[in-house]
């Protein structure tokens, strides 16, 4: 994880979101980030490293999470209306349930366990 990408997201979505947009190619490394009960909705995690990350009830209704790795990530309790879940990497994620996923957009291209398949296929490995 990089403290300072932590830093800039605890600073707020605004700032973030503007930050993101100077460098849209960036992979955030943030990584068993302490996220825990933040307000992220809205953000642009497009494309970061989120791989056991604590989201534990942490808001991301809105967020632009595609291309993201989520892999190990808890996502107890988390808020995932609307979030933008195409090309994301859920496999392994900890405590995601059917209705979280559901209330999501693009989930059916999420890369996904066999357990979340909810009758939609899952993507086909490269």
């Amino acid at each position: 994880m990089n403290e300072d990408y932590l830093l800039r997201l605890q600073s707020g979505v605004a700032a973030w979101n503007a930050w993101r947009a100077t460098d849209p190619a960036l992979r955030p490394a943030l990584a068993h980030a302490p996220l825990r009960a933040m307000d992220l909705s809205e953000a642009n995690l497009s494309r970061a490293n989120l791989s056991g990350a604590d989201l534990r009830g942490t808001r991301l209704s809105g967020a632009d999470l595609r291309g993201a790795d989520l892999r190990g990530a808890n996502l107890f309790k988390a808020e995932l209306t609307g979030a933008q879940l195409a090309d994301c990497d859920l496999r392994g994620v900890r405590f995601l349930n059917p209705n979280q996923l559901r209330s999501a957009v693009g989930w059916q291209d999420a890369w996904r366990d066999e357990d979340l398949a909810l009758d939609a296929p899952l993507p086909k490995a490269p």
